[in-house]
């Protein structure tokens, strides 16, 4: 070889190598700048505040849980670059672009700086994000530096909307400390409740409890005025007296109404029937404790199941199934899933709840102990335990604390029926327990949220973080935020909504509570906000922090002052209503003006199509005066013209679309103070 071969044999590798050379340098500048940038966009740098430790690992969490249930294939959910209702917008950038000069130079009472920020309702989940509280509310998410009096650094932390227990009770002055400890920041009784929620709220508004509370309309308790027997059923006189009372009772704030059908077998169809309708009228949901919880004929949880959903087909009313992991589908949870699906295929409203347990409590003297137990639940009196001790129970012991009334854990759950139960994606959860004096309580009481995320997102990954934290806030604030406004700005992490927030290490979050020691707090949450205040301080309770908020149906009704004038419309009048400072027409003087309108009994909407077949007729003429009294409920109906598609606003029967609609299908309406003309 010359020397001019070996020259040009020589150039290949060093090129190779100043390439690669090249490569390492871009990187490490690339590098540099990052962690520079990175450096200067820190919350407080420079600005001579403290940033408080963080409590947990430097390094972000991971979640390797499936996005979307039993159907979900994605790692993480994280930036996925689909935003609310599965479009293609990027949430992120959907979040800046509502950031204003004004929101980024504000000095707010609390800047959460740093954190991987989870917002279920848009779908968001992005780390090094930062939440700028003001007042109570939250007033900017952001990627940009914040100024704040305290700066909370939660880099490397979970910052989650406050969780919401839809299925407690009564928020006791010890329980409620228990459910700060586990991340709730809404403690609701919707199993059980009150019969007198003027009386109820009132009491604990003076109580001060630290989370938010609400209760629904407990017709077991209503039901005691008469003395019945819980294998009795109520006569006719009685069934219309507690029909009024279920109504004055939603008129006094309960949030809904709630039967427990296993533990008062009397109760029969034409008790239940009646206060379905209420509830459709009224547009709140029924929570239900079935009737049966076990797969032994005759009466078995298929047929419970099936009884509660044929009163959702038969009245049209939302349906609650209570921890359907323990009522309802214990031992056939596919099949009693199957059937909740072809209900919500056809287009009706039923939900249900789980606890993160494979193993149940109830009190002894109930009647789910009736003669039998052993063979209903496949369980021997050694699976069941004393919540609050480590004993077991044999037959005498049975017998002794029957007559006491003692809660006992029963270990009768098939681990697959929790698992099966999450993945349905229209089951969220529930605790079913809070802690009270003496810990004779199932541990769920002070673990609930803390398990569902450490055990079945983290550990076993039944589900994403995004689809756990969902199932833990914002799915129980949407069950019932329809009739209570206070609701609508819970379970998200959005400006304008409630700064009920909890920061928590996803690396150890677990529960700690046991059967033995029902009392024992969660750990690996670190913060958790209720109304813009600390109550749980990186990891110390504060109880001075006492700013629970009482959360309440509220109604609307037609009255002189919800008077819109009118709509002119061919040589046609319609009444106009306002509502939310919108205006609002029948969505029947379509149907009068030439165009066709379809209903779709499963999405709930309305179609509208110029010289369109659909039906026309309406059963009340849209230019009949609206009946004063008559209340004015939203139930999620929508109607969709073209690319036009809106909210509407139920009263009686009849469908109003807001005036500006109209203009979204690019019809020209003019107003003229109290008169309306759409022009031709």
């Amino acid at each position: 070889m010359n020397r001019n071969q070996r020259r040009k044999s020589g150039k290949g590798p060093m090129r190779a190598f100043m390439a690669i050379a090249a490569v390492l340098v871009v990187i490490l500048v690339g590098y540099w700048a990052y962690t520079y940038f990175q450096g200067e966009d820190q919350p407080g740098k420079g600005s001579g505040m403290t940033t408080e430790e963080n409590g947990g690992k430097d390094t972000a969490p991971g979640d390797k849980g499936q996005a979307g249930g039993k159907d979900g294939n994605k790692d993480d959910n994280k930036d996925d670059g689909k935003g609310e209702e599965g479009t293609d917008q990027d949430p992120l950038a959907l979040l800046e672009a509502g950031v204003t000069e004004e929101d980024l130079n504000k000095e707010y009472d609390i800047v959460i700086a740093g954190g991987r920020v989870v917002n279920p309702e848009t779908k968001l989940d992005h780390e090094g994000l930062n939440v700028g509280i003001s007042k109570g509310t939250i007033g900017v998410v952001t990627a940009k530096p914040l100024k704040g009096k305290r700066v909370i650094d939660a880099k490397g932390q979970v910052v989650s909307p406050g969780f919401i227990d839809n299925l407690s009770y009564d928020p006791n002055p010890l329980g409620v400390w228990q459910k700060i400890g586990d991340g709730v920041t809404s403690n609701i009784a919707m199993h059980g409740g009150t019969s007198t929620p003027k009386q109820w709220y009132a009491h604990y508004e003076r109580d001060m409890p630290p989370v938010s509370f609400g209760a629904s309309f407990f017709y077991t308790q209503a039901r005691n005025q008469f003395k019945l027997g819980r294998y009795d059923a109520a006569q006719q006189s009685q069934i219309d007296k507690l029909t009024k009372d279920a109504e004055k009772a939603l008129n006094d704030g309960a949030l809904g109404i709630s039967f427990s059908l296993e533990y008062v077998p009397g109760i029969s169809a034409e008790e239940i029937i009646p206060l379905m309708e209420l509830a459709q009228e009224y547009n709140v949901p029924v929570y239900f404790h079935g009737r049966y919880s076990d797969a032994s004929e005759p009466g078995t949880e298929i047929e419970g199941t099936k009884e509660l959903i044929a009163y959702g087909e038969k009245t049209g009313a939302a349906v609650h199934i209570d921890h359907i992991n323990s009522t309802g589908g214990t031992f056939s949870m596919k099949e009693a899933l199957a059937l909740i699906d072809e209900a919500r295929a056809k287009g009706y409203d039923i939900t249900a709840c789980t606890y993160p347990y494979d193993y149940w409590g109830t009190y002894l003297n109930s009647a789910r102990f009736d003669k039998g137990w052993q063979e209903r639940f496949r369980i021997s009196y050694n699976d069941l335990q004393i919540a609050g001790t480590t004993e077991r129970l044999t037959q005498e012991s049975f017998a002794k604390y029957q007559k006491q009334g003692k809660l006992a854990v029963a270990y009768a759950i098939p681990p697959e029926a929790v698992v099966e139960a999450f993945q349905a994606p229209y089951v969220m959860i529930g605790s079913d327990a809070i802690l009270e004096p003496g810990h004779n309580n199932h541990p769920r009481a002070s673990g609930t949220f803390a398990r569902a995320i450490g055990l079945y997102v983290r550990e076993q990954q039944v589900m994403s973080l995004m689809d756990g934290i969902a199932k833990l806030s914002l799915m129980p604030a949407q069950r019932l935020e329809k009739q209570a406004p206070a609701l609508r700005k819970k379970g998200r992490i959005a400006k304008g909504m409630d700064a009920d927030i909890v920061i928590f290490n996803y690396d150890t979050i677990r529960d700690r509570s046991t059967v033995e020691q029902p009392d024992l707090m969660s750990e690996g949450i670190n913060y958790v906000l209720v109304s813009g205040q600390v109550a749980l301080d990186n990891g110390k309770m504060n109880k001075k922090v006492r700013l629970g908020q009482p959360l309440r149906s509220h109604f609307e009704r037609v009255s002189a002052a919800s008077s819109g004038g009118t709509l002119q419309w061919e040589g046609k009048s319609y009444p106009l209503v306002t509502y939310n400072q919108a205006t609002y027409v029948d969505l029947a003087a379509f149907g009068e003006q030439g165009y066709g309108v379809t209903w779709d009994n499963v999405n709930h909407s309305f179609t509208l199509e110029k010289g369109g077949s659909g039906s026309s007729e309406a059963a009340v003429s849209p230019s009949e005066a609206l009946k004063t009294g008559e209340l004015m409920l939203e139930r999620d109906y929508r109607v969709q013209a073209g690319d036009a598609s809106e909210k509407l606003l139920s009263i009686g029967k009849r469908a109003f679309v807001p005036i500006s609609f109209l203009q979204q299908m690019g019809l020209k309406a003019e107003n003229d103070g109290d008169i309306w003309t759409v022009e031709s």
